[in-house]
């Protein structure tokens, strides 16, 4: 079970406003470790089933190299442009790596949600089509933590 946050409890968002926050935005912000001790963050889209975030990455970048070295990670989702807009969720803990790398389309159960999920969110398409230069990794992570500073007394109200 993740930790929850314990300060920004007025930003903090309902477990229900991040959920719906994740399943609508597309790229979040990967932050990983290299085998020298330097930090390392990169773009990438993903999709979130409500437990676990699912990062489809190349499996021949740095991303993943590091990942494959040190599973420990820390992912950033955020949106807003003005201070009272600035919503976002981190997530971190550590990769697990579901299906073949890269993936080919074996039969996976654990993959079809979350398949679908991001073929639907990211393509348009009712299933993944396999390039075979991806694979998957999820974080069900140990902490997270949000905000969503239009709950800030004096700025806009976040929409219904």
């Amino acid at each position: 079970m993740a930790v929850t946050q314990r300060r920004g409890r007025r930003i903090m968002m309902t477990s229900e406003e991040r959920d719906a926050f994740l399943a609508e935005q597309r790229t979040c912000r990967v932050a990983t470790v290299s085998a020298d001790g330097t930090p390392h963050v990169s773009p990438l889209w993903f999709v979130w089933d409500g437990t676990s975030l699912w990062l489809y990455s190349l499996s021949r970048s740095k991303r993943w190299a590091d990942l494959r070295a040190d599973g420990r990670v820390a992912v950033v989702v955020d949106a807003g442009e003005e201070y009272g807009e600035l919503l976002g969720v981190e997530l971190s803990g550590r990769i697990e790596f579901v299906g073949e790398s890269p993936r080919t389309g074996e039969p996976c159960a654990e993959l079809d949600v979350p398949e679908r999920l991001f073929a639907r969110k990211n393509f348009g398409l009712p299933e993944m089509v396999h390039d075979g230069r991806h694979a998957w990794a999820r974080l069900t992570p140990d902490k997270i933590a949000s905000w969503d500073f239009r709950k800030l007394p004096g700025m806009p109200s976040p929409a219904s």
